[in-house]
């Protein structure tokens, strides 16, 4: 009887082995003869290795277990660039080319097919973005200053349109893995109530995903920065290398103080200064000052913009590009960025541009 037990128990442990979800990716690569294929996916701070082999005649297998479906890299070694899909415990098939890995065809993933056919809906709004990017683009070159203004007028509503086709596919897909990369792409321009609405409708067994695990940190730290919140304070090194608080500038005839986070090698930053500067001549003396926080890596190229765009405020820098520190603090992954602070360092206004950061100044200036 004994005996029997066992063996039962045995042939159960080994049933159960057998049936364990796993993943099985097999595939070919045209060109990349006996090149390292390595699967790897992003975490925070950089990448983790899932599996790595060798290509023989062309072809690799890789075999493992997944928690959950999520986005992943295959990359050969030594090569640029790889693709990005969707892995999940199935069989899964990959056919591509070495040089241009990023096209392979991947079957047998069915949160891969969803997020294929959500791409799909943006292919007609993406072309008209593009064609609308090139007219923008030829108005500058031409000096036509006003035409570039409208057709960026055009190139904002078609981004107005596609952030709301993301937020109409999260509220239609709480508990797809798709999802989370969906939010991820509108968490750089959300204010932290929006991005804790969006998180807020998130199925609870999305919880583990570390896209949402990092997107709940980052909504921690929007929220120490959010308007009605007390600016954090920071010192950084000046042009000529002297230490500078942001609390230094705060106070006395400084009745409004934008903390605006740039760089030279910014595009979007250098084509925005000459707002930044229109606002600041005609506000300056009634009280508005600007405290230039770059992300520039190189003094040089930084000091050359400063002066070349006329920017004659304080500028702060620890040239450490993205790791500029006060930018961690505020949460800063895409520039330009702003803050608008009162005189007493509360923050009143968040990422204005253009002429709503002229009509907010002269608002709160004048209710003074």
């Amino acid at each position: 009887m004994k005996k029997t037990i066992i063996l039962f128990l045995i042939l159960a442990v080994a049933t159960s082995c057998a049936t364990e979800p796993k993943f099985r990716i097999t595939g070919t690569i045209d060109g990349g003869e006996n090149a390292t294929v390595i699967l790897q996916k992003r975490i925070p701070g950089g990448y983790e290795v899932i599996d790595s082999t060798v290509l023989v005649n062309g072809a690799f297998e890789m075999t493992g277990v997944i928690d959950y479906p999520q986005m992943v890299i295959l990359a050969i070694k030594d090569k640029r660039g790889g693709l990005n899909f969707y892995i999940e415990n199935s069989d899964i098939a990959i056919n591509g080319h070495a040089d241009s890995l990023y096209l392979a065809s991947v079957t047998g993933s069915k949160t891969q097919a969803e997020f294929d056919t959500y791409k799909a809906a943006f292919d007609e709004s993406n072309n008209e973005m593009s064609k609308v990017y090139d007219r923008y683009r030829e108005a500058r070159m031409a000096g036509s200053d006003l035409l570039a203004s409208e057709i960026e007028k055009e190139f904002e509503a078609l981004d107005a349109m596609q952030t709301e086709l993301k937020k109409e596919f999260i509220n239609n897909n709480p508990a797809s893995y798709v999802t989370p990369v969906v939010l991820n792409e509108l968490s750089y321009s959300l204010e932290a109530a929006d991005m804790e609405a969006l998180l807020g409708k998130l199925d609870t067994s999305l919880n583990k995903v570390q896209i949402v695990v990092s997107m709940n940190e980052r909504l921690v730290q929007l929220k120490a920065v959010s308007v009605g919140q007390k600016a954090p304070d920071f010192t950084l090194n000046d042009v000529d290398g002297n230490p500078v608080s942001l609390y230094s500038k705060l106070g006395g005839n400084t009745k409004l103080l934008l903390v605006d986070f740039w760089a030279a090698w910014c595009g979007p930053c250098r084509q925005e200064n000459p707002n930044v500067v229109k606002v600041w001549k005609e506000y300056n003396k009634k009280g508005f000052d600007v405290f230039g926080v770059s992300l520039d890596r190189n003094k040089e190229d930084w000091v050359k913009a400063i002066e070349d765009d006329q920017l004659t405020w304080t500028h702060v820098s620890d040239l450490k590009y993205w790791d500029c520190a006060p930018a961690k603090q505020y949460a800063v992954n895409s520039i330009p960025a702003n803050f608008l602070l009162d005189g007493e360092g509360v923050i009143v206004g968040h990422n204005l541009r253009g002429e709503a950061l002229a009509a907010k100044v002269k608002e709160l200036l004048d209710s003074k």
